[in-house]
C-alpha cells in the first residue's frame, strides 16, 4: 500500500493580485464535500482581509467540468444514520454560496463543462460568471426526488417568462445562451480563452480592470432555444398547479409535450414542492432568505423516501427506474406540501443564526 500523501480537493493558490480556486476531485467531476466547502469558506474570508488579493477565480481540475454539486453518493450514505453530516454539509455550503453573493472583490467563475446543483451554488452568485461553449449547467434535483436548492430557485425565479419553472422542473442541462437567458452567468468566452483570461487577471487590480480583461476575450453568444420559446413557456408554467401546468404543456404539443413528460417522470413529492418553493423564492427580499428556506426544505427532504430512492435509482443502482411514494401528483395534497416550508424550531440551523437574521444582525 503506497504511504503517498493525497491530493488536496480544493487547492488555492495567489499569482500576482489573483487568488485562484481549483477544485480538484476530477474523476468526481469535482463534486463538493463538506472539507472543501469549508476550505473554501476560510479561504475566500483570508481572502477578503487580503490587500495584496484583488480578485477571486474559480476553477475546476480535468476536463470535465467546473463542478457536478454536490456529492450525492456521500449524502446517500448518511441519510440512513440520520442525515445530520448532511445537514451540517449544507449550513456551511449555503454561508459560502451567501458570501459569494456578496463577495466585497470581483469573483470570477470560469463555468466550463458541466456545473450543475451545488457547482450553480459557488458560481452563478460570484460577480463575474463566465460561460464557454462546453457549458452544460442547470440544476438536476427533481430528478432525483430532491428540490433544488444552493439558491438556484431565487435565480430562476427572476428568469423571463416561464423559462425558470421549465429548468426547474425538467432538471434540463442548459447551455451558455440558456444560461446567459435565465440569469445564471454573465458572459460568453471561448474555452480556449480561458488560460489568457486568466493570466490577465493575474494583474487586475480594480473591477475595472477584470471587465476590461474579461471583454478582450467575450464573444456573442449563439442564440438561446429557450428565449425562442418564451412566448408559450410564459403561458404554459404559470400558475402554482403541476397538474394544469402539465394540461397546458400537452395541449401545446410539439417541444411543449415533451417537456411535459420529462416532467411527469420526476418525483410527484419534489414536483410539487418546486413549484411551490420556486414561487416563494419569487417573493422573498435576498438571496439569504432563499436559502433558509431551501435548508428547510432539504432537511425536510431528507427524511422522505423519494431522496434516497432518487439517488439510488439514477447514481447507485443506475436502473433509472425510481419507485416513487407518493406515486402520483393527486397524492401530494397542498398540507403535505406546506409542511416542508414550516419552520423547523430552535435548532432550524444546528444551532445557529438562519442567514437572512445573520445579516439583520450584522447591519
Amino acid at each position: 500500500m503506497s504511504d503517498a500523501p493525497t491530493e488536496p480537493e480544493v487547492l488555492f493558490e495567489v499569482r500576482g493580485t489573483l487568488g485562484i480556486i481549483t477544485l480538484n476531485r476530477p474523476r468526481a467531476v469535482n463534486a463538493l464535500t463538506h472539507s472543501m466547502v469549508e476550505a473554501m469558506l476560510a479561504q475566500l474570508l483570508e481572502w477578503e482581509a487580503d490587500d495584496g488579493v484583488s480578485c477571486v477565480l474559480l476553477t475546476g481540475a480535468g476536463e470535465r467540468g467546473l463542478c457536478a454539486g454536490g456529492d450525492i453518493v456521500a449524502i446517500y450514505r448518511d441519510i440512513p444514520e440520520g442525515g445530520s453530516a448532511t445537514a451540517a454539509f449544507w449550513r456551511t455550503e449555503y454561508r459560502l454560496n451567501a458570501l459569494i453573493s456578496n463577495y466585497p472583490k470581483p469573483y470570477v467563475a470560469f463555468m466550463d463543462g458541466l456545473v450543475l446543483g451545488g457547482g450553480v451554488g459557488i458560481a452563478a452568485h460570484g460577480s463575474h460568471r463566465i460561460v464557454t461553449e462546453r457549458t452544460r449547467t442547470g440544476m438536476p434535483e427533481t430528478t432525483i426526488g430532491f428540490v433544488p436548492d444552493v439558491g438556484g430557485l431565487y435565480l430562476l425565479s427572476r428568469a423571463p417568462g416561464g423559462a425558470g419553472a421549465h429548468a426547474a422542473l425538467t432538471s434540463a442541462h442548459l447551455d451558455a445562451a440558456d444560461a446567459l437567458h435565465l440569469g445564471l452567468a454573465d458572459t460568453f468566452v471561448p474555452s480556449t480563452s480561458l488560460a489568457g483570461l486568466a493570466a490577465a487577471l493575474e494583474t487586475a487590480a480594480s473591477a475595472q480592470d477584470v471587465d476590461a480583461a474579461i471583454a478582450q476575450v467575450a464573444q456573442p453568444a449563439p442564440a438561446s432555444s429557450l428565449a425562442g420559446q418564451c412566448a408559450w413557456m410564459g403561458k404554459d408554467y404559470a400558475g402554482d398547479s403541476i397538474e394544469r401546468i402539465l394540461g397546458r404543456l400537452r395541449t401545446r404539443g410539439g417541444p411543449a409535450a415533451e417537456a411535459a413528460e420529462t416532467i411527469a417522470a420526476k418525483s410527484p413529492t419534489a414536483l410539487k414542492t418546486t413549484l411551490a418553493a420556486l414561487r416563494r423564492a419569487a417573493g422573498l427580499p435576498s438571496l439569504e432568505a432563499a436559502l433558509d428556506q431551501d435548508y428547510r426544505v432539504g432537511l425536510r427532504m431528507l427524511a422522505s423516501h423519494d431522496f434516497l430512492e432518487g439517488i439510488r435509482a439514477q447514481v447507485i443502482d443506475k436502473d433509472r427506474q425510481p419507485r416513487w411514494s407518493p406515486a402520483t401528483l393527486d397524492q401530494v395534497g397542498p398540507d403535505m406540501v406546506r409542511d416542508y416550508f414550516e419552520p423547523l424550531g430552535p435548532d432550524e440551523h444546528g444551532g445557529e443564526l438562519g442567514l437572512a437574521d445573520d445579516v439583520k444582525e450584522r447591519a
